[in-house]
């Protein structure tokens, strides 16, 4: 082609240089400076630093410097700190979105997220979060300086501005003479930042500081009525038990601190239930029932519940909580047909899970030994669970040995696990057993035996005397436990022939009561969905709005008082 010069190569290729090119300037030169041969292949940077304009440093033989690929890579990082800082301010547009909208699933939102927030929070995050938010000269300085004073940093300076590295939306306005001024934030940011102390307090184990915060937050909550508190409301009030429970003297004892939060958690009682918050009205109803069985206050336990009403629309979690210690309360009351029912709910309704696995498995322990007091034998498949089979090995000996009746084994294992009975707090319950054990040995051989002697039963169940066997058969017969008769002339017990239990109202009973436990489950899942507060009322406003122009436009046209042209348009009628 004319104009073309075979020597120089085209200009899109021009200072180009190929993979190949650079793997043979490395190894000249790595010959040439007596080292080991190494190629370095860097590929074309993505990072807005390096454009076209400022392109990346070289050194002499114009290979890329290794230490420009590290400064890259760490700036590609994100600061834990930035990003922790970050979390928590995101959660105050949440929260100001739950006072505008009048909306709490913004607020349980924001709780949510402190579980994740809580495995990086230090009390200098939390204290330069506190120093971004508040202004110095504002009349929430001192709740600021109260949160900084709890988590040992009363020197942090309020009123600090965020760094421009953080992607942070200030709520700072323009003023001619102080630069930027921070408007207030508002109580729910306040009680959002108070329980962020409370959670770090009680993750340091700081009992004592954190027993004293969280008394002064519930007052402050306390004297606040707003809505939109609800939900934070019954976290401080649940920390605030939590702190108590670990003071010394710890409980059972008399001189506990459990004893001087009740009069602050039934005053905040009484305020929920006048405000018709049921997110504080249910948390502090399940702290009182736990507060009270710390104590063995069963009594007490029982006129609180008989006295105050838990809300149906309560949340799940705290709904399970209060069927596990209304259980509990009921079983200790020897009412175990309530309890079971209670127990069972419970288990139902506790969450899936991993970090619900405690109360799942305190509950499961429980429930076992209440139906073994009622006479009836748990299935062995909750003990064959994953999670809880280490956890409920004692238990599966319990059952065994009451399933067979033998008195001197259950003794045995009573003794060789009182400490774990102790620790789960069944232990109790489970000396009530032994009569249940020599009953269900009693009911085995009235299956095994139609005809079976006193003095049998007496060896076989390890009794004193025959006139004790005698006089235990005879209460297990008055029970409904068996269904015999015994001679006394000649000293044997004699059983009854048992029907078809098919034959009875005993399966239809059975499945009634399965039945009734789908039905109302249906129902409180439906009650316990959550919709935006009279979402229906605006949209009956703007069509109640069309309407009435409708019926103006319709009318001036009757008067003649609109054209085609008026309306923009043909009009061909209405």
């Amino acid at each position: 082609m004319p104009g073309k010069t075979p020597d120089k190569e085209p200009v899109e290729n021009r200072g180009y240089r190929t993979d190949k090119d650079a793997k043979a300037k490395g190894k000249k030169t790595a010959k040439k400076e007596g080292e080991d041969e190494m190629t370095v292949v860097v590929p074309p940077s993505k990072t807005p630093k390096q454009n076209s304009v400022t392109p990346p440093a070289n050194d002499t033989e114009g290979d890329v410097a290794m230490g420009d690929i590290d400064e890259a890579a760490q700036e590609g990082k994100v600061d834990p700190v930035a990003q922790t800082i970050n979390d928590i301010k995101n959660n105050f547009a949440l929260l100001d979105r739950a006072v505008a909208h009048f909306d709490a699933r913004f607020s349980l939102r924001a709780l949510r997220s402190i579980s994740s927030i809580r495995k990086r929070l230090t009390p200098d995050v939390l204290g330069q979060v506190i120093a971004e938010t508040y202004n110095p000269t504002s009349s929430r300085a001192v709740v600021a300086k109260q949160m900084l004073a709890a988590i040992g940093r009363p020197d942090v300076v309020l009123g600090r501005q965020a760094g421009s590295d953080m992607d942070i939306d200030s709520e700072a306005k323009p003023s001619s003479k102080n630069g930027l001024v921070k408007k207030d934030p508002l109580p729910e940011v306040d009680v959002f930042l108070g329980i962020l102390t409370q959670v770090l307090l009680h993750d340091t184990k700081q009992w004592q500081s954190g027993y004293e915060f969280s008394q002064s937050l519930a007052e402050r909550v306390r004297a606040l009525n707003r809505r939109t508190l609800d939900s934070l409301a019954a976290k401080v009030y649940f920390y605030f038990e939590l702190f108590a429970e670990q003071i010394p003297p710890l409980p059972p004892s008399p001189q506990s601190p459990i004893l001087l939060v009740r009069p602050p958690l039934l005053r905040a009682l009484r305020t929920a239930v006048l405000r018709k918050d049921i997110d504080t009205q249910a948390s502090v109803i399940v702290l009182l029932l736990r507060n009270y069985l710390l104590t063995s206050h069963i009594s007490q336990a029982d006129l609180l519940v008989s006295h105050t009403q838990f809300p149906e629309n309560a949340a799940n979690n705290q709904v399970a909580r209060f069927l596990y210690y209304l259980g509990c309360v009921r079983a200790i009351q020897l009412r175990y047909t309530e309890a079971h029912e209670h127990l069972t709910a419970a288990t139902r309704k506790a969450p899936s899970s991993a970090c619900a696995l405690g109360f799942s498995l305190s509950a499961t322990k429980l429930l076992v030994v209440v139906e073994l007091l009622m006479g009836d034998i748990p299935d062995r498949a909750i003990f064959r669970q994953p999670a809880m089979e280490a956890a409920l090995r004692p238990y599966l000996l319990l059952v065994q040995a009451v399933r067979v009746g033998d008195v001197d084994n259950f003794e045995a294992i009573n003794n060789k696990h009182e400490a774990t009975f102790k620790r789960d707090g069944t232990y109790t319950l489970i000396l009530r057993l032994r009569q249940n054990v020599i009953k269900t040995g009693i009911r085995m051989m009235s299956l095994s035996y139609s005809r079976i002697s006193l003095r049998d039963i007496c060896v076989r169940l390890h009794l004193k005397s025959e006139e004790s066997a005698e006089y235990i058969v005879a209460k297990a017969i008055r029970d409904g436990v068996i269904e015999a008769t015994i001679d006394r002339e000649h000293g044997y017990m004699k059983s009854k022939e048992v029907g078809d239990v098919y034959a009875t109202r005993e399966p239809a009973e059975a499945f009634h009561d399965r039945i009734r436990a789908c039905l109302a489950l249906h129902d409180e899942s439906v009650k316990a969905m959550r919709f935006p507060m009279n979402p229906h009322r605006l949209e009956l406003k703007n069509a109640q709005e069309a309407r009435e122009r409708e019926r103006e436009m319709a009318k001036e046209i009757q008067e003649g008082d609109l054209d085609e042209d008026d309306l923009g348009g043909d009009f061909d009628g209405m």
